[in-house]
């Protein structure tokens, strides 16, 4: 009988005894959530971006919902987002009401440049785009120095989508991890099980600004405030004698129940600890493909190279289909049968039928050559150096390169 081998994944986590002690001491405590383990992540976090602030919240979802509204966007307010992201990133404009204006992508590399951005400012209404939301993809950082160069000129604010680049640091600057909040008000992270560091579910955002920072805290948490001092209703806030009642908090607009758990907290705490790890294996194995992968080219090709340490989430390969006469999926199901997992990152938003319904068909080549190409492989921390050769040779057997 032939042993059929393990499936691998295009990411997995990678959690220890180390994290499962740290959230079996949460379950033992008396404090499931709203503890002292989520002001511990958020100061662990605050401390490897090299924030000033750092607010937990339930998902990367949240924390880009989070952003936007403390920024106090809304109805007739414009965002531009690059087309080739998850769907969030679009999304929370539309949580809020504001409307979309898709971004163009290097090809290459997926990112929006300082090109792409003028050109999407170019066709957005003049004053009313207040934010961009520019995307870390695969780990790679965009040139936030110059998108900050575009953003001044237009009196537009920078949050990032760092949802991939936690560890990063920026092109041109080894120096500054992504998240300190040198050109945006405002960086978002998630820490789903496939990122780098997982939560199990999980997001938050960093941020050098203490009025957005206090905004975000007090909207993850229903609006809620337990300030009596400051209220808003003093007669509920207070006793006879001015002492504040124990019991009052009050709401002045409605915020969201995004808090993330003492639980939640307790293993990125712990997984944190081990991010240098992370990185580094993950690097160790982008260098491994990017040898093996050679012998490919040109039918498939390594992404395009931005510079700085680059946090890898996800291992790319741009793959010309038309030239070797097989579909995507069929290479996809080809792998699958070998036992190899993989993944489209991503199918670009503008294309999305809610968005050309309010857009209508938008062309923008960029995201579309690179979506057109792009296949995701395995990476993740605990893959075997021979995992790589494993992976490359089943790839160049599904696009008949062998």
């Amino acid at each position: 009988m032939t042993n059929t081998p393990a499936m691998l994944p295009y990411g997995r986590h990678v959690i220890d005894d180390e994290d499962v002690a740290a959230v079996a001491a949460v379950l033992k405590s008396n404090a499931l959530t709203g503890g002292p383990a989520v002001d511990q992540f958020e100061r662990a976090l605050a401390e490897v971006t090299g924030a000033a602030d750092a607010i937990a919240c339930s998902s990367g979802t949240s924390a880009l919902h989070l952003a936007v509204l403390a920024l106090g966007l809304g109805p007739g307010d414009q965002v531009i987002v690059p087309s080739l992201t998850f769907l969030a990133t679009a999304n929370c404009a539309r949580y809020v009401g504001a409307d979309v204006v898709f971004a163009d992508v290097d090809p290459e590399t997926g990112l929006m440049t300082p090109a792409t951005f003028e050109q999407a400012v170019a066709r957005a209404v003049p004053g009313r785009v207040k934010a961009a939301i520019p995307v870390h993809l695969n780990g790679q950082a965009c040139d936030m120095r110059g998108l900050k160069q575009v953003a001044d000129r237009h009196g537009i604010a920078l949050i990032e989508d760092a949802c991939h680049a936690l560890g990063t640091t920026y092109p041109g600057n080894d120096t500054v991890p992504v998240g300190a909040g040198r050109e945006a008000v405002a960086t978002c992270f998630s820490f789903h099980p496939v990122k780098t560091v997982a939560m199990g579910e999980g997001g938050a955002v960093t941020t050098n600004d203490p009025v957005l920072a206090a905004t975000m805290r007090r909207m993850r948490g229903h609006g809620m405030e337990r300030n009596a001092a400051a209220s808003t209703v003093p007669e509920f806030a207070l006793g006879p004698d001015g002492t504040p009642n124990p019991w009052f908090y009050e709401m002045n607009e409605v915020g969201w129940n995004y808090r993330a758990s003492d639980i939640h907290c307790a293993l990125g705490s712990s997984q944190l600890k081990k991010l240098p790890a992370f990185l580094n294996r993950r690097i160790e194995l982008v260098a491994l493909y990017d040898a093996a992968m050679k012998p490919l080219a040109p039918v498939v090709r390594t992404l395009g190279r931005t510079g700085g340490t680059v946090g890898w989430h996800l291992y790319v390969v741009l793959i010309d289909f038309a030239g070797i006469g097989r579909d995507r999926g069929a290479v996809m199901r080809a792998l699958a049968a070998d036992g190899i997992g993989t993944q489209v990152h991503y199918f670009p938003v503008h294309l999305q039928p809610y968005y050309q319904r309010l857009n209508g068909r938008q062309s923008l080549p960029g995201a579309e050559t690179y979506y057109s190409r792009c296949l995701s492989l395995p990476l993740f921390p605990a893959m075997a150096d021979s995992d790589v050769t494993r992976v490359v040779e089943a790839l160049a057997r599904a696009t008949h390169l062998n």
